[in-house]
């Protein structure tokens, strides 16, 4: 069943169009990597999924009951972020924000819901740690919790090992694969080919040459044309 339908959706950043009349879906339980060079609108189409930018034509629907306040959302690192001055419980529980309504306070199932997506990625022992005192590793799992305790369907990650050194970046991957296999939908960005495609379902290249194909196909199309592939 499709979680998501883009159809015909163009996009424009700064005034320039990066996106024309993209159509593709995503499917319940799918891991879509996004792929292509710098200003093909990767990040673009991100926020355009999360009704966070508006298109310039086309439309995005959404399936399975989904609503936009549903997704979790993993963003691009940055030093305002690295700097947030929380603990890594408070962040991980503003994942919950959008499901509170207008409830003031957080409930008894939204701590519980923290706690669990907390254990599940391995961080109970530093919930009371400020966030700004963690290794850029342990930040980008907090952030992932977070973007956990905020769906149980979809997550989109926009390039979530940015910044990390190999190995914490490996651990991010493994992460993602595990949580992929328990069931949720992932749509991930990034430069990072060998191991984001590992697991991947299927590839959307964006770019001149825009194209929708398996993780083998993708490969094989880059080989040929004498690409490299990290």
């Amino acid at each position: 069943m499709p979680l998501i339908i883009c159809d015909r959706v163009s996009l424009s950043y700064d005034g320039k169009k990066v996106i024309s009349d993209l159509s593709f879906t995503v499917q319940e339980g799918e891991y879509l990597c996004i792929v292509g060079e710098n200003g093909s609108g990767k990040s673009t189409l991100i926020k355009a999924l999360l009704g966070l930018k508006a298109l310039s034509s086309g439309q995005i629907t959404y399936g399975d009951g989904l609503r936009r306040s549903e997704i979790g959302y993993l963003p691009q690192k940055n030093e305002m972020q690295k700097d947030f001055p929380a603990s890594v419980r408070e962040v991980i529980l503003s994942g919950r924000l959008n499901s509170r309504g207008l409830l003031p306070f957080y409930t008894k199932a939204d701590r519980a819901e923290a706690e669990r997506n907390a254990g599940r990625l391995g961080i109970t022992d530093i919930l009371n740690r400020s966030f700004s005192g963690l290794s850029g590793g342990q930040q980008q799992r907090v952030l992932l919790a977070r973007a956990l305790s905020a769906t149980k369907k979809l997550i989109l990650l926009d390039e979530p090992v940015s910044g990390l050194d190999p190995e914490a970046g490996a651990a991010m991957y493994g992460l993602v694969d595990r949580l992929h296999s328990e069931g949720i939908t992932v749509i991930m960005v990034s430069h990072d080919l060998i191991p984001a495609l590992h697991s991947a379902d299927r590839v959307l290249k964006l770019g001149t040459d825009c194209r929708l194909c398996t993780p083998s196909e993708y490969l094989s199309g880059l080989s040929a044309k004498g690409g490299d592939v990290k």
